[in-house]
């Protein structure tokens, strides 16, 4: 029995786009940067939910203050602005990250907000494609991607002792339903209380490796959807990446349990699924005229679905694209996405 999930064959249009940081304020130990992109972006497909114009303007602010000479405070802000609606509609425009947090010299950061989680310090190797990419986990995810209440310790060169080793400790707060947190969200978003960890290694002659973990309880309005049933969600995940010499070369694996959602969210076909599989493959090279071809593989196959379905591919396609820089601060792409799914 398969379970029928949405197939596209999509390419995007990026006629131009700008992108840039710009400090605003620097004196007497206190800094404040301006960044953000403008992307005039365009989708051709044969779903019209997804054809047509998607142009958007995202932006953002970092900003610290040197306390003392062991001691930084710091804060991150970013916001994305919809570009293609009508003036009288819902924008649909939203916060990314907001986080505030303190540096203490060679002891690491620890900071709290809306933040990314553990598992993309993994997951964002391979999240480099010129438009899609990244569709193997999603915001608001459990500890997958961004979220919100996170508590984050951060350690650089492992104490200032051994060059590129770094590692993560994350906490998850609960997100429920309306009853059950004051930023109540519907079932896809929700998360019970949560943590996580990661280490990277940078190897040398371009190469690192990374691993992440995390564990996270699920609330009951998941544990009563159709599929996916368990106590907690679990995710283990682990990457490769080399980046010299104009190449770029990344592969994560990653296997979850009661983590990876798919369909809609709108029927009963939806939910997460009881174990999965993420493969992501990445290939680029930047040619010194400013050119970056791009092609990437991407899976994420259930297993043991239930309620009659078995194992199926609930993500799968190959990334063609390219993109072409006329400067630090202008680009343009196109990118190609071929379903694999049957």
């Amino acid at each position: 029995m398969k379970l029928r999930v949405l197939s596209l064959l999509v390419p995007a249009l990026l006629v131009a786009g700008s992108a840039g940081a710009a400090e605003i304020y620097n004196k007497d130990g206190n800094k404040l940067d301006l960044y953000g992109k403008v992307d005039g972006l365009h989708y051709f497909s044969d779903d019209n939910s997804k054809d047509g114009d998607q142009s958007y303007m995202r932006f953002g602010l970092k900003g610290e203050t040197q306390i003392n000479d062991q001691l930084t405070g710091y804060g991150q802000w970013e916001y994305q602005a919809n570009l293609n609606k009508a003036e009288d509609q819902d924008q649909g425009n939203f916060t990314r990250i907001g986080f505030a947090g303190l540096k203490f010299a060679d002891y690491g950061s620890f900071d709290y907000g809306r933040n990314y989680g553990v598992l993309y310090d993994v997951t964002s190797w391979t999240d480099v494609l010129p438009e899609f990419g990244g569709d193997t986990y999603g915001a608001d995810n459990f500890l997958s991607q961004r979220g919100n209440g996170m508590a984050t310790y951060r350690n650089t060169n492992f104490f200032g002792l051994v060059d590129g080793l770094n590692f993560a400790l994350q906490y998850q707060g609960k997100n429920g339903d309306g009853t059950e947190t004051n930023n109540g969200r519907s079932v896809q978003g929700q998360n019970g209380d949560g943590y996580g960890m990661s280490v990277s290694y940078d190897l040398g002659w371009g190469v690192s490796a990374a691993a992440a973990m995390s564990s996270s309880k699920r609330t009951d309005d998941q544990n009563n959807l159709a599929f996916g049933h368990g106590d907690r969600a679990d995710a283990y995940s682990g990457g490769l990446k080399y980046d010299a010499n104009n190449v770029y070369l990344a592969a994560t694996y990653a296997q979850t349990y009661n983590l990876t959602r798919f369909g809609n969210f709108k029927n009963d076909d939806s939910g997460f699924a009881n174990k999965a599989q993420n493969i992501e493959l990445v290939a680029q090279y930047q040619f010194d005229f400013g050119l970056r071809p791009s092609v990437a593989y991407l899976q994420s196959k259930g297993k043991d679905l239930g309620n009659g379905y078995s194992d199926q591919d609930l993500v799968k396609y190959v990334d063609v694209g390219a993109t072409y820089y006329f400067n630090k601060n202008m680009s343009t792409y196109v990118d190609y996405k071929i379903n694999l799914l049957d």
